[in-house]
């Protein structure tokens, strides 16, 4: 019942139309302060009822009239969970929505059989946003976060890619100590490497990560040099960069009640995900990586790490908006190598 506004403007959902199963959405509105980019980012949004009411102490307007405002079509009263049922049995499809006399016409079909798969296509590049010079908001009161400062007081400058990422996962990083620095998915590895990070963050996104061949060039070029950290998309590239393989989900893990295994704690997270392509195990443990979190659904990869180089991935959100919090305690992770990496680089004589 709660997330629909994330969910809306995630990148990671670029050109899909988005399915919602609980029986009222709407219910609380919508606030300025939850969106995760600049507009919604979906083709589209089915649910089964919008809430005539909207009631909360941080609502600002009305979930329909956001919606078209940003030129986001809408279908309602129809049963999503049958819908959803569907697609679960028989994996995600192509959709078009219609209005009006165009919803008798029966080329829809046809055209919905046309429009380009997922499979193939590079959204990333294009899903991210124009970046700031520097992103400096922190995690507020409204979401837990991991804080690991640096005990010098300076931040850890990370460098991120922005295929596409959710303003939150910046903001935990910045209340982790970071200093973020964010680049467009084009940058070169000279680029990013001449603002000197002490650690490189790809971000989540939308699309097939084996097409986004730019992103993983770049990637690959940088690996050894500084930590690394990705997330969902991230994840994937940084498997691709190192030489694993990906595969395309029948229709994805989606939504904020996900169960992760942690392998090596053996804790279990309920965790946030949006994808549908997966991180090949065997193609992992090929390049010296070590599978550290499994989804419990499916057994598939949901983590991995580097067996020597400070590189982790995860295929969920630890961020968590919307979602659970466990998780977050990820964030705390990349800054412990950065400041593990400055202890030696500060024994070894070298000069920050």
């Amino acid at each position: 019942m709660t997330g629909y506004q994330e969910s809306l403007t995630d990148p990671s959902y670029r050109g899909q139309i988005l399915v919602s199963t609980p029986a009222h959405v709407g219910n609380y509105g919508v606030c300025e302060h939850d969106i995760e980019a600049v507009d919604p980012q979906v083709a589209g949004f089915v649910v089964r009822e919008i809430a005539a009411v909207r009631s909360n102490c941080r609502s600002e307007e009305d979930l329909p009239v956001w919606l078209e405002r940003a030129g986001v079509p809408g279908l309602s009263t129809i049963d999503t969970r049958a819908l959803v049922r569907r697609l679960r049995g028989a994996g995600v499809m192509r959709g078009v929505l219609a209005v009006g006399d165009a919803r008798h016409n029966g080329d829809l079909v046809s055209l919905a059989r046309n429009l380009p798969e997922m499979a193939g296509q590079d959204l990333a590049t294009e899903a991210g946003s124009e970046p700031p010079t520097e992103w400096l908001e922190p995690v507020d009161r409204w979401w837990p976060s991991s804080t690991h400062a640096s005990p010098l007081g300076t931040p850890y400058r990370v460098v991120a890619i922005d295929c596409g990422a959710k303003r939150n996962i910046f903001r935990q990083l910045v209340s982790a100590g970071c200093e973020v620095l964010p680049v467009a998915a084009g940058t070169s590895a000279a680029d990013i490497l001449a603002m000197k990070p002490e650690g490189i963050f790809i971000s989540n996104g939308p699309g097939d990560p084996a097409a986004v061949t730019a992103v993983i060039g770049v990637v690959r070029e940088m690996i050894g040099e500084v930590p690394m950290f990705g997330i969902c998309l991230g994840h994937q590239l940084l498997a691709l960069a190192l030489g694993a393989s990906t595969w395309k989900l029948p229709f994805g893990h989606r939504g904020a009640n996900q169960p992760v295994r942690d392998l090596e704690s053996d804790r279990i997270f309920i965790t946030s995900q949006n994808h549908g392509f997966c991180v090949d195990a065997e193609s992992l443990e090929a390049v010296e990586c070590v599978v550290t979190h499994s989804h419990l659904n499916d057994g598939t990869v949901a983590g991995f790490r580097h067996e020597s180089l400070p590189i982790r991935g995860v295929q969920f959100h630890p961020e968590a908006s919307p979602g659970p919090h466990e998780a977050a305690c990820l964030f705390g992770w990349f800054s412990s190598v950065m400041e593990s990496r400055r202890t030696a680089d500060a024994v070894a004589g070298k000069a920050p």
